[in-house]
């Protein structure tokens, strides 16, 4: 039933409407109603059909699917103490994330270019987004031109919207399609997305997207991705010379302070945390912060040192998935996104469980793109080149 077109289609829109409306969506509760009836009512509706994909999944993927369901099982124990108004709309949140999970590898069905499809359009569609903001922002609201850059819907906070749109990039550097007119659209969007997260200021998202990229060529060796390194880092240095004093006038935002405090507050709870949903504040001279600003530490707060040790199975057991399905173009993508989110992650991520929003694309996007690579190693002569639909 999943491979019928109509089914397909329902994903597919599904799919674009998770990478689109983050931005396009008029309320947050629009996009998360939207997702219900585009993500994860056809998910649990061709579940029972796709059962021998989820099976295929579990034997390929036991690690990670292992030690997520040990995590949300342990994130349910921690409702026990933890002072969350509303105990069972957090755990329905949890079932929520597992069905998203899910979705790709129903959505799939075995053939990995059709995930690779649907991520190239949305990728020109941010990038079209970018574009929207960049126009609305500067010239239609007329902002000063070193004001930093909003995006537009739920990318309007700088530093959410430059991760999201910086991930984008990530996917489309891997992702070029083969058709020589959609390569120049290709590039000018790639260019777009670039210019959204420069003029967002978010030193994290710069940071990460410049890492990411001159990480390239450990796992991609070819001449075309050392001369993209190569040129992502000129433009970097011409970039932190022309706009040095507004990258530096922040100073380190008080992330050392922050990670410091929060190591304390993790010493004071180390086994269960404040629990899941846990509400916090992080003091730092006087000041709170309304968050760890860094994603393993925010975990650690609320679901301890078990909570953190099961994310990183979890997290790091993508690595391993992507670094093993290297040679295939899916793999290549999956292994470039983690090593931006794991960068990103460092900087300001502050939410896992909290419903979908912008730090999805850095947590759970990944991975639940890493599990369609079951099927990108099974058949790697396949997945080598890049859909000739692109």
């Amino acid at each position: 039933m999943q491979a019928t077109r109509w089914a397909q289609g329902w994903m597919a829109l599904g799919l674009f409407w998770f990478l689109l409306a983050i931005a396009l969506a008029p309320t947050n509760k629009v996009y998360q109603q939207g997702l219900i009836a585009l993500v994860w009512l056809p998910a649990i509706l061709f579940a029972w059909p796709a059962r021998h994909r989820l099976v295929e999944l579990w034997r390929a993927q036991r690690l990670i699917y292992g030690a997520l369901l040990a995590l949300m099982a342990w994130a349910l124990v921690t409702l026990l103490w933890a002072e969350a108004p509303e105990p069972a709309r957090e755990a329905k949140r949890l079932l929520y994330i597992l069905v998203f999970l899910l979705f790709f590898p129903i959505f799939a069905n075995g053939q990995p270019e059709r995930v690779i499809r649907v991520m190239q359009w949305g990728g020109l569609g941010l990038a079209l987004t970018a574009l929207m903001a960049i126009v609305q922002f500067y010239i239609i609201q007329d902002h000063r031109w070193v004001a930093r850059l909003e995006g537009l819907g739920e990318l309007s906070h700088p530093i959410l919207g430059g991760y999201v749109i910086g991930l984008a990039a990530i996917w489309m550097l891997h992702w070029v399609p083969r058709r020589i007119g959609l390569q120049v659209l290709w590039a000018v969007a790639l260019a777009l997305l670039g210019l959204f997260v420069v003029m967002s200021q978010s030193r994290g998202a710069a940071l990460a997207l410049l890492l990411s990229v001159l990480a390239m060529p450990l796992y991609c060796r070819d001449g075309r991705t050392r001369v993209i390194a190569a040129t992502a880092l000129v433009l970097a240095m011409l970039t932190f010379w022309l706009l040095e004093p507004l990258v530096m006038a922040r100073g380190a935002s008080y992330r050392p302070e922050i990670f410091m405090s929060s190591m304390h507050m993790i010493g004071e709870r180390p086994w269960g945390g404040l629990g899941l949903a846990g509400d916090y504040r992080v003091p730092v001279n006087g000041r709170f912060f309304d968050h760890a600003h860094n994603l393993f530490s925010h975990v650690a707060i609320q679901l301890g040192l078990p909570g953190l040790l099961l994310w990183c199975v979890v997290w790091f057991a993508v690595l391993r998935e992507a670094w093993r399905a290297r040679d295939t173009v899916l793999g290549r993508g999956v292994l470039g996104m983690w090593v931006f989110s794991f960068l990103a992650m460092q900087f300001d991520a502050a939410s896992l469980t909290g419903t979908p929003r912008a730090e999805w694309f850095i947590s759970w996007l990944p991975i639940g793109l890493a599990s369609v690579l079951a099927w990108a190693r099974a058949k790697p002569g396949g997945c080598d080149k890049i859909p000739r639909s692109s």
